[in-house]
């Protein structure tokens, strides 16, 4: 049995408008299928800028000697460090001012400025940090791991500060604990034939100020 050439004709032409009134649904199927699934980075959202308050901030620190213990103080000037605390991630820094060092004894911190630490030519103290450990999220009382460079009479120095911070709102307040080997650092060593001075230095920074989520990067 044939078919008539009418039949013959449809035959051939019906599949090709059944392709044509599919062809829009395949087309967008296939975008689908290529196109990349969207972003769910939130980390910069997640970034946190703890800025810091220098009328609630003290760099103090304790001298050994032979004679007795030579407490002092140095004036935080600044400081923003911003945390990643999915990746660990840091930057920043806390700036102290060196001029600002007393003891309580004059004769003494003129030494400190003029002979020990030159202040004069070397006027702060720095601490860039480039990672921070253990911060918890949501942001809470944590143990903290500060990693950086702290930079002292014109020499930086790699160090791993130990910090303890806890949180009231949008306020913190912490404190490190660190001990700076001043005389392996290549500053003067204050010893005299009365008096031996230890070869490091005991340090606590005590710090306080606010945070703030770091705007999303567009």
């Amino acid at each position: 049995m044939t078919l008539s050439p009418l039949l013959r004709r449809l035959a051939k032409i019906v599949p090709l408008f059944i392709l044509l009134a599919f062809a829009p649904a395949l087309a967008s199927f296939a975008h689908q299928k290529a196109a990349p699934p969207p972003s769910s980075d939130n980390s910069a959202s997640s970034r946190l800028i703890f800025s810091v308050d220098p009328a609630r901030s003290t760099l103090h620190w304790t001298l050994d000697t032979t004679l007795h213990l030579v407490h002092g103080t140095f004036v935080v000037k600044s400081g923003e460090v911003t945390i990643d605390p999915a990746t660990e991630n840091a930057s920043g820094q806390i700036v102290v001012d060196a001029t600002s060092g007393k003891t309580d004894n004059d004769s003494r911190d003129k030494k400190m400025h003029q002979e020990i630490l030159e202040t004069a030519r070397f006027p702060e103290i720095v601490f860039r940090v480039s990672r921070v450990e253990g911060l918890a999220t949501p942001p809470s009382k944590s143990q903290l791991k500060m990693n950086g460079a702290f930079a002292i009479h014109g020499a930086s120095h790699d160090m791993v500060v130990p910090a303890d911070i806890e949180f009231a709102g949008d306020q913190w307040k912490g404190t490190a604990t660190f001990v700076v080997p001043y005389i392996a650092w290549g500053i003067k060593n204050p010893s005299n034939f009365l008096l031996k001075a230890s070869p490091t230095v005991d340090v606590t920074l005590e710090l306080g100020g606010s945070t703030r989520l770091a705007a999303k990067t567009p």
